[in-house]
């Protein structure tokens, strides 16, 4: 009987665990309870966090290789839709059915804002160059400033899936804080004045137009920029069925079914590559602290440029909607109306905020296709 016990035993994942291991199974624990108990980001948080603990299981093998004619671990498998690019663009299809353009086809100027808000990731790209990442690595930090998780992911899995875990970790992370980072800094680069300045109701936008806008936007991006196209063309696709109105059913699948069988799939996946080897290390903090400059810098240049914009409008349009321009949508937008509120409780911002949130999508796709072109 001791014998057989002891076998047991020495056959059992807790005789050959590690420290490591142990605490990357706290921190998915962690990372648990602030996606259960805060509500930070749960539907994604919560199979990232899941998948980081079935990973660090010990004995569990769940993203073994296949090799000797062994079968590969089930997430191995799972991550392949990861690892070649399909979940991601999946996303941005889901994202597009549920996307209005409206306000950003009623005021296209905010297209700029959704634009300088991606400065965050260039200048954090430049900022991993200098602390020694290499050139993909460096593409795969910097995409974190677009606070855009799916796109993160995507460009990270081609470039440099090593460190998937922890930058899509990272990246929603500050994506679930945008409402503790961004009052600070919209406050910091802004007057009471600016703060205060109320914008006029947007005009009323076509049906022809919202039909018309996915299939421009597609053949002057994807022909200007083809590296982009997986993102950019399933984003429009998913657009252009909501807006047709004549399949609907697609478009209810589209942003429900569809979208979270891929959301638990694709975090589960993502998860499961934040094993203890390649989540322990100082290069893991470097990414972080990289990432939250990223986002910061991205939300500044956001606000920097809707300054520029308030100047050369006289004073029509509040520079806050630039904080919008980063792609966390719609907690962005969200944020400038709560702000504004503050300041003006007659003040409406939502919908003018919602036009550079929405062009900070395209943006970030379209600076995750310039990185692809050049790496």
């Amino acid at each position: 009987m001791k014998e057989m016990l002891y076998n047991f035993w020495i056959s059992s994942g807790f005789a050959i665990t590690e420290i490591k291991q142990v605490v990357m199974i706290i921190i998915a624990c962690v990372f648990l309870y602030l996606a259960i108990s805060k509500k930070y980001e749960p539907y994604l948080l919560i199979p990232i966090a899941f998948g980081m603990l079935l990973v660090n299981m010990p004995g569990a093998n769940l993203m073994l290789y296949p090799e000797n004619g062994e079968a590969g671990g089930l997430l191995y498998y799972l991550y392949k839709g990861t690892e070649l690019g399909i979940y991601p663009p999946i996303i941005f299809l889901c994202v597009g059915a549920g996307t209005d353009f409206g306000p950003l086809i009623a005021n296209p100027k905010t297209i700029l804002l959704g634009a300088a808000a991606q400065f965050g990731i260039f200048f954090a790209f430049i900022g991993s160059i200098l602390l020694g990442f290499a050139g993909p690595a460096a593409a795969s930090i910097g995409i974190i400033g677009g606070a855009d998780g799916p796109t993160a992911i995507y460009l990270t899995g081609k470039l440099a899936p090593q460190l998937l875990g922890t930058i899509a970790l990272a990246a929603y992370s500050y994506m679930a804080l945008v409402p503790i980072i961004q009052p600070p800094i919209i406050k910091l680069f802004t007057t009471k004045e600016e703060r205060m300045t109320k914008m006029e109701q947007l005009r009323p936008v076509s049906k022809r137009e919202k039909i018309l806008f996915p299939v421009v936007v597609s053949i002057f991006t994807i022909g200007l920029l083809p590296s982009a196209a997986p993102l950019i063309g399933m984003l429009m696709f998913g657009n252009l069925i909501k807006e047709s109105g004549v399949v609907p059913k697609l478009v209810e699948t589209a942003q429900n079914s569809l979208m979270y069988i891929i959301t638990i799939v694709l975090g589960l996946t993502v998860g499961a590559k934040a094993s203890a080897d390649a989540f322990l290390s100082i290069e893991t903090l470097k990414i972080t602290a990289l990432g939250l400059v990223a986002f910061a810098i991205g939300t500044m240049s956001g606000v920097l440029f809707g300054k520029l914009m308030y100047k050369l409008s006289g004073g029509k349009i509040n520079p806050m909607i630039g904080a919008a321009g980063v792609s966390a949508v719609p907690m962005a937008a969200r944020v400038v109306q709560k702000v504004g509120q503050e300041e003006n409780p007659s003040n409406f911002l939502l919908m003018h905020a919602m036009g550079p949130n929405v062009a900070g999508v395209i943006g970030s796709a379209v600076a995750a296709g310039i990185l692809l072109k050049v790496f």
